[in-house]
């Protein structure tokens, strides 16, 4: 299966299987060596590596991290945060993604659509952490209504997108 695509600069770019491939296997494992990688696809290390290049500038491939285990890390709390702001203007919302934007404890901040304007993805070390920031965001300029959920356990937590499925769709 071919999977096109828009691209920033507005041309269309065709992801063939072999991209695929690459793309899945990095999602899977972003230490694995050009050469595995070059040899799970099927094609040599240098045209593999111009690949993987093309596909970061590409904007495919964002960059790439290490997993954490943030209990390890004493990061023990884990919630979310449903939040209402007094306007949908966009100066308001914008003003809201800013401010949030440069706090390391919010993980992830999505706008969006029912039951609130934005959905946050915050961690703490302890319940003490966890109580002040839900303060420090009811706080918050604009935000008129904050509804946190605790998570008690995660039994998935995948990154990025199922490739898989493009793969089995020949």
């Amino acid at each position: 299966m071919e999977v096109i695509l828009e691209h920033k600069s507005s041309k269309r770019v065709k992801l063939d299987q072999i991209d695929q491939q690459i793309l899945h296997d990095l999602q899977e494992d972003g230490r694995i060596t050009n050469v595995k990688l070059a040899e799970n696809v099927g094609i040599s290390a240098p045209p593999c590596l111009r690949r993987v290049r093309a596909l970061e500038k590409d904007g495919y491939i964002l960059g790439y991290h290490a997993e954490l285990n943030r209990a390890r890390l004493d990061f023990k709390e884990l919630f979310f945060a449903l939040v209402g702001l007094s306007s949908q203007a966009q100066t308001i919302l914008k003003g809201f993604e800013d401010q949030v934007s440069v706090w390391p404890e919010v993980r992830e901040c999505h706008m969006i659509r029912g039951g609130g304007d934005f959905l946050l993805k915050i961690v703490a070390r302890d319940k003490e952490q966890r109580d002040a920031l839900t303060m420090k965001l009811t706080s918050a300029e604009n935000v008129i209504k904050v509804t946190t959920l605790e998570t008690i356990r995660t039994s998935k937590g995948l990154p990025s997108v199922p490739l898989d499925s493009f793969l089995t769709n020949d």
